[in-house]
């Protein structure tokens, strides 16, 4: 046996996975993200750290571009798959762990040593009736043709758990970009020199973040103008068109605007682990990834059903540990600066115009606050007020979501950040493109 089919029989018996989720696939994620946890897979946040791709939602021609280049950075052998419903998570994984360890046939020397081989094998997966691929290398085919654009990444953090206060945060990377002519691919110009707020002359690269980034909102891409690490320029692109009718986290106050009996509770419920789905993912880029595995096991807690008698004290600890801590404060304190009246000028409902300070620190408080408020109402009898009782991003209006005015804002919070605050900022708002695509007007660049 080569030393690559035992590195690769290795790899399928605890692979690193990395998850992409598409717009109108936050169940499926959901789902996924419970799966990888009871199975103790780890979970891979660049394509170069992961075994498996899990693409977790619909199908979309839009991102097939993006995907595909994710697809090109993982290192070989490697598989990948599409759950297209939660139910489908299980099963497409397994058939992905044995591909992953599927010996990708005889090899032997040519004359010139191994002879280096490219294979994609699609198998068909029974339940969801979807597909893997597997790609056996060799390495030096990843980044062939034209198209080399890469998108930012997202970061990686430290495994260890953290006790009161944690410790050392992690850094964001990004790739490089290559030059093909005139203008990269993807339409995106070459660097430029200009200068920057001190005056000295700097490249300026023209950088995507998103669409599809560990621990980002699905979807949502923002063009930023990069000197040295600092966001010169920031433009929203247009959601994708025919997204979700019912985005997952807003859907009590849909059904109950469309006349359907919603119980308090049952908001209340979906609230709180909205806000928990968010903070797990702040913490996430923040560096804190022991705290937002503890977030997301309350998110799923919350979904499946379990009584406030047993969450409330498990939610009100995480808010104190997570509310004190002084690291993550003093690490996002200033980021994102946001005014009430500004907020509100903008359009802005939600925990967002209610968080004093107005700041990073100030809203994912606020979110702390909003969760242990609403773990409180779990029991709570009567009818949902649309009205009253707003969505976990604000007010909920069919013609203008919520997440509409919070992505409007995205551009101008931005610019001046480095590239780290900025994905801070941006987790802080967590805008969700599910409400953006089933919103009717078109969410327009900043």
């Amino acid at each position: 046996m080569g030393l690559t089919a035992v590195l690769t029989r290795a790899a399928a018996r605890r692979p690193r996975v990395l998850l992409v989720t598409t717009p109108g696939g936050t169940p499926v994620r959901l789902a996924a993200e419970r799966e990888l946890r009871s199975r103790d897979w780890p979970s891979a946040s660049t394509p170069a750290g992961a075994d498996l791709m899990l693409v977790a939602g619909p199908d979309c021609a839009r991102w097939d571009p993006a995907l595909e280049r994710l697809w090109r950075d993982m290192p070989r052998p490697c598989a990948r798959g599409r759950a297209v419903t939660a139910d489908d998570v299980a099963s497409v994984l397994d058939a992905g762990r044995t591909r992953l360890g599927t010996p990708d046939g005889p090899s032997g020397p040519d004359g010139e040593g191994v002879r280096a081989r490219r294979e994609r094998v699609t198998d068909d997966v029974e339940a969801g009736e979807q597909a893997w691929h597997r790609d056996a290398g060799p390495q030096g085919d990843a980044h062939e043709g034209e198209d080399d654009e890469r998108d930012v990444s997202g970061h990686g953090g430290s495994d260890d758990d953290h006790a009161g206060d944690h410790g050392d945060h992690g850094g964001h990377s990004h790739t490089g970009h290559g030059h093909g002519g005139m203008e990269m691919p993807g339409g995106l110009p070459m660097a430029g020199p200009g200068e920057d707020r001190d005056g000295l002359t700097l490249d300026r690269l023209h950088v995507p973040l998103g669409p599809f980034l560990a621990d980002w909102p699905a979807g949502l891409t923002l063009r930023v103008v990069l000197q040295g690490d600092v966001v010169q320029r920031a433009d929203l692109d247009e959601p994708a068109s025919g997204g979700p009718g019912d985005p997952f986290w807003s859907r009590p106050w849909i059904r109950a605007v469309a006349g359907e009996p919603v119980g308090v509770g049952e908001a209340a419920r979906r609230r709180a682990a909205a806000h928990l789905d968010s903070l797990g993912r702040l913490l996430s880029v923040a560096g804190w990834p022991a705290e937002a595995v503890t977030a997301r096991r309350l998110r799923d807690d919350l979904l499946d059903g379990a009584p406030a008698s047993s969450v409330l004290p498990r939610v009100e600890r995480f808010a104190r540990r997570v509310g004190r801590s002084r690291t993550l404060y003093w690490l996002t304190r200033g980021l994102g600066l946001l005014s009430a009246a500004d907020a509100r000028a903008a359009g802005v409902t939600g925990p967002a115009v209610r968080a004093a300070g107005g700041d990073v620190p100030a809203r994912y408080r606020q979110w702390l606050t909003e969760v242990v408020d609403a773990v409180r109402q779990l029991d709570a009898t009567g009818l949902l007020d649309p009205d009253a009782r707003e969505s976990p991003r604000g007010r909920w209006d069919a013609e203008r979501p919520p997440s509409a005015a919070l992505a409007l804002l995205l551009p101008r919070l931005l610019v001046g950040a480095e590239l780290g605050a900025a994905r801070l900022v941006v987790a802080s708002l967590d805008p969700d493109p599910d409400e953006l695509a089933a919103g009717r007007p078109a969410v327009t660049r900043g």
